[in-house]
């Protein structure tokens, strides 16, 4: 691989951009400091293939949030070039972006998660979706648009008078939302690491000083404290990265992956959903599992590249 030139590519128009930005940065400098011959694209979706053609790059190191990079788009792009490529394939990337596929997937094969109904700007008039959630979740109610990371455009109801203008928000990132039930507990996430024998690393719990893991308690400094490993049983920690491998292997994930997850004060864990392309700065989630057991950043970022020949 260290005879292969590398094209980190991040950046890129969505509204994660700066998140993206980041994380390619932080993995750009990894490469390097490791020996590899790597460089970073900005990605502009008009430009990509002349810049990979260009550059004569071999591999791409996807790191890409949101539209185009996390959804399916690049990757196909890549497949069509035949350039091999980090992180999950066309399939899984698409199904995990859309949380209305992923939610019904879910559901399907009885992964353990919070109770929803799924909601598009082609349905009925704003005030019938209004009336429905209603009629059939109470308060607090999560709404969220379908194909958004980094919590954006997510809204923890907590006044039924509310629930309209997050109607109105989620819409606008998304032509499909999902409202779902509130799950009063722990805040958790689980890296997975991986492809043929995925892994899980260990759990990290969650504590947002405001109570809510929102965007700005994700990317504002000390707003909010990390635990690893998550203060759990032991037998409920192995039971909940079950939960989370059995997810990531639905959806058909590779290399890299983080399932969120609630656990409720009914014992329960319940699956959030699957992040194919998570944030990877030195101070992010993954990396913070991975240091754990001693993985460093470095070490993290390249065996993601590596599995690229799995």
């Amino acid at each position: 691989m260290k005879r292969k030139k590398i094209a980190v590519v991040m950046g890129g128009p969505s509204a994660e951009r700066e998140v993206s930005l980041n994380t390619g940065r932080a993995i750009l400098a990894a490469l390097q400091e490791k020996g590899y011959d790597a460089i970073g694209i900005d990605l502009n979706p008009r430009d990509l293939v002349e810049q990979l053609k260009t550059e004569k790059i071999e591999v791409v190191f996807n790191a890409i949030h949101g539209l185009y990079g996390e959804d399916g788009l690049m990757q196909g792009a890549l497949e069509m070039l035949g350039i091999p490529y980090t992180g999950s394939g066309v399939l899984a990337s698409a199904i995990a972006m859309d949380k209305t596929v992923s939610k019904r997937l879910f559901m399907a094969a009885g992964i353990p998660t919070p109770r929803a109904r799924l909601y598009n700007n082609r349905d009925n008039r704003l005030d019938l979706i209004v009336q429905d959630i209603r009629e059939n979740f109470g308060i607090p109610v999560v709404i969220k648009p379908a194909a958004q990371g980094s919590s954006i455009g997510v809204i923890i109801v907590e006044n039924a008078a509310e629930i309209e203008a997050a109607v109105t928000e989620a819409l606008t990132y998304s032509g499909h939302i999902v409202v779902e039930e509130f799950i009063k507990g722990k805040e958790l996430t689980v890296s997975i690491l991986g492809s043929d024998q995925p892994k899980a690393l260990p759990i990290i719990e969650i504590v947002p000083q405001s109570g809510k893991y929102d965007y700005k308690s994700k990317y504002t400094k000390g707003a909010t404290e990390y635990i690893v490993p998550a203060r759990l049983d032991s037998k409920v920690a192995e039971y909940i990265q079950k939960v989370a491998l059995d997810a990531y292997k639905l959806l058909g994930c590779r290399g890299i992956g983080r399932v969120d997850i609630m656990f409720g004060d009914n014992n329960q864990p319940y699956v959030l959903e699957i992040n194919t392309i998570p944030g990877m700065t030195a101070t992010s989630l993954v990396p913070k599992a991975a240091a754990a057991i001693g993985i460093s950043f470095a070490d993290l970022c390249e065996q993601i590249l590596l599995m690229v020949d799995d």
